[in-house]
């Protein structure tokens, strides 16, 4: 499992590049797991949490919220316009 510092030092060309490559293996260990040939299970969660947390990285690094998975929170608006006045 990687780091969330290291996946930070990642350029976004190389973040996107690592999310496929954990993505891809998250299907054929689910894959695995269906056909019964799946001798770690546990590796399923550590891939899958992976994927999470380059998903976070990506929304961050776009300015949405991570937590919502949309772009930045009304409230975050509305707060930083009245600031403005």
């Amino acid at each position: 499992m990687t780091k969330a510092a290291e996946l930070r030092q990642l350029n976004d060309d190389e973040l996107a590049h690592h999310l496929a490559e954990s993505k891809e293996e998250f299907f054929h260990l689910r894959f695995q797991l269906a056909m019964g040939k799946q001798d770690n299970s546990a590796r399923l969660g550590y891939v899958r949490k992976e994927v999470a947390r380059l998903l976070t990285l990506q929304k961050e690094r776009n300015g949405g919220d991570p937590a919502s998975g949309r772009g930045p929170h009304k409230r975050a608006l509305r707060a930083k316009a009245k600031a403005a006045r």
